[in-house]
C-alpha cells in the first residue's frame, strides 16, 4: 500500500509539473508567437498611421480611388480592349498583369520543356551532343539575364529586315511573318457552333485521363505496360475533328495582309515580347538543365541496369524509371526557378514590354503619383503569383515523395 501510494502521488507531481503554466514547453510556445504576432501588428500600425500623417501633413492624397480615373496613355501589345481616354488606370492595372502572366507562362514551359532535353543531353553517352549541351549550359547560365535581354533585342529581333522584306515561316503561304517590328500570325475567328467542338475536347480530355488512370493501376498490379500516346491522340484529335467538320467547320482565320508600310490583321507579337520570351526561355532552361542533371546522377545507376536487365529500352528506363526518381530532387529547385521566371519578367522595364512594372509602377505612378499605393500593389501581385507556385509544386512535390517511398 505504501509502495501505491508513493506512486500515485509521483503521478500527480508529474501530472502538476507536465500543465504548469509557467514551465510548460507548448505555453511558451503559443506565448512567444502571440508576442510576435503583436509587435508585428505593431509595427505595422505604426508605419500605416505614420505614413498617413505625413501624407496629409503634405497635402499628398492616399487611397485606391486613382484606380477609376481615366488614363492618358495606351500601350502597343495587350490582351483585353482599350481606348485611350476611356480607360481608367485600373485597367492599365489589369493589362500588366495579364501581360505579365502571359509571357511568365509561356516561358515557364518553354523553359521547363527546353531545360529538361538539355539536361539530358548533359548525361548523353554521344560526345559531341553533350558537349553542345555543356557548351549551351555554361553560356546562357553564367551570362547576366539583363545583358541576355538587352542582347535579343538590340542585336538580333532589331535588326531583322523590315516589313517588306519579312521572313516567311510558313514556308511560301505567308501567313506567320517575322520582321523588325514583330511576328505576324493568323488569329482565329470563332463560329456559332465552334462551343460543340470545345465542349467535346472537353470530354476526351477527362476521359483520356481516366484512361491513363486506369492504364496505371492496371500496371500497378499486372505489371502489363498499356499503350498510351495513341489512344490519347485519338480521343483528343479524332473525336474533336469529327465533331468540328459535321458542325460545319465553325472556324475562321484573320490572316495578316501587307496594307501601306505595315501588316492588317491577326495577331502581332512585338519584338520587344520575343525578345524577353526567348531570354527567360534560354536562361532559366540552362538553369533547369543542371537541376535535372543532378536528379538524374543521384538516381543509383543499379535502378538503371535493373531496368535494361528486364528488357526495357533506353527512352523507357529514363521515362518509366530514372525520372519518376529524381523528381524528388528535381522538383524544390524548379520551384524558385519558376518563380524567378515571374519575377525576372519585370527586367521587361529595359526594353519596353508594357508588363505591370512597365505600365504600372512607372508610367502610371509619373502621372498619378500614390507611389505607396502603386508599389503595394506591384509586390502585392508578385508575392501572390509566388506563393502560389510555390504551393501548387509543393502539393505536387508531397505525392513525388509519397510515391518514391
Amino acid at each position: 500500500m505504501a509502495v501505491t501510494d508513493s506512486l500515485k502521488k509521483t503521478a500527480r507531481v508529474k501530472s502538476i509539473e507536465k500543465f504548469d503554466f509557467f514551465h510548460d514547453e507548448r505555453v511558451r510556445s503559443v506565448f512567444y508567437q502571440l508576442l510576435t504576432a503583436a509587435a508585428v501588428g505593431w509595427v505595422a500600425w505604426y508605419l500605416f498611421t505614420a505614413t498617413s500623417q505625413n501624407l496629409e501633413v503634405r497635402g499628398m492624397k492616399s487611397g485606391f480611388a486613382f484606380l477609376g480615373v481615366e488614363a492618358g496613355f495606351g500601350t502597343d501589345f495587350k490582351l483585353i480592349d482599350y481606348t485611350i481616354g476611356t480607360g481608367t488606370y485600373g485597367d492599365i492595372f489589369l493589362i500588366g498583369i495579364l501581360n505579365t502572366l502571359y509571357i511568365s507562362a509561356l516561358a515557364i514551359l518553354a523553359s521547363t520543356i527546353l531545360g529538361f532535353s538539355v539536361g539530358v543531353l548533359r548525361l548523353s553517352s554521344n560526345w559531341l551532343v553533350s558537349k553542345v549541351a555543356l557548351t549551351f549550359v555554361e553560356i546562357f547560365r553564367n551570362t547576366p539575364l539583363l545583358i541576355q535581354v538587352i542582347f535579343w533585342y538590340t542585336g538580333i529581333f532589331s535588326l531583322l529586315p523590315k516589313v517588306k522584306k519579312s521572313f516567311d515561316l510558313s514556308g511560301g503561304a505567308e501567313v506567320v511573318l517575322l520582321n523588325n517590328r514583330g511576328l505576324y500570325m493568323p488569329w482565329p475567328v470563332p463560329g456559332d457552333l465552334l462551343w460543340m467542338t470545345g465542349l467535346t475536347l472537353i470530354l476526351a480530355i477527362v476521359g483520356a485521363i481516366g484512361y491513363r488512370w486506369w492504364t496505371k493501376m492496371r500496371q500497378n498490379k499486372t505489371g502489363q505496360i498499356a499503350p498510351v500516346f495513341l489512344p490519347f491522340a485519338a480521343l483528343v484529335i479524332i473525336f474533336p475533328g469529327v465533331v468540328f467538320f459535321m458542325s460545319g467547320s465553325p472556324l475562321s482565320w484573320d490572316i495578316p495582309v501587307l496594307e501601306g508600310f505595315n501588316f492588317v490583321g491577326g495577331a502581332t507579337l512585338p519584338p520587344a515580347f520575343l525578345a524577353l520570351f526567348v531570354a527567360l526561355t534560354i536562361y532559366h532552361a540552362a538553369h533547369l538543365a543542371e537541376t535535372v542533371r543532378a536528379g538524374i546522377l543521384s538516381v543509383n545507376k543499379g535502378q538503371q541496369d535493373a531496368a535494361r536487365a528486364i528488357g526495357l529500352r533506353e527512352n523507357r528506363v529514363m521515362s518509366l524509371v530514372v525520372i519518376p526518381q529524381a523528381m524528388p530532387a528535381i522538383v524544390p529547385p524548379m520551384i524558385s526557378l519558376w518563380m524567378n521566371v515571374v519575377k525576372n519578367s519585370s527586367l521587361a522595364i529595359a526594353i519596353g514590354y508594357p508588363d505591370l512594372v512597365s505600365v504600372f509602377m512607372q508610367t502610371s505612378l509619373n502621372q498619378v503619383g500614390h507611389a505607396i499605393e502603386i508599389v503595394g500593389m506591384t509586390m502585392a501581385f508578385y508575392m501572390f503569383v509566388s506563393l502560389t507556385i510555390s504551393g501548387l509544386l509543393n502539393i505536387y512535390n508531397k505525392r513525388v515523395q509519397l510515391v518514391v517511398r
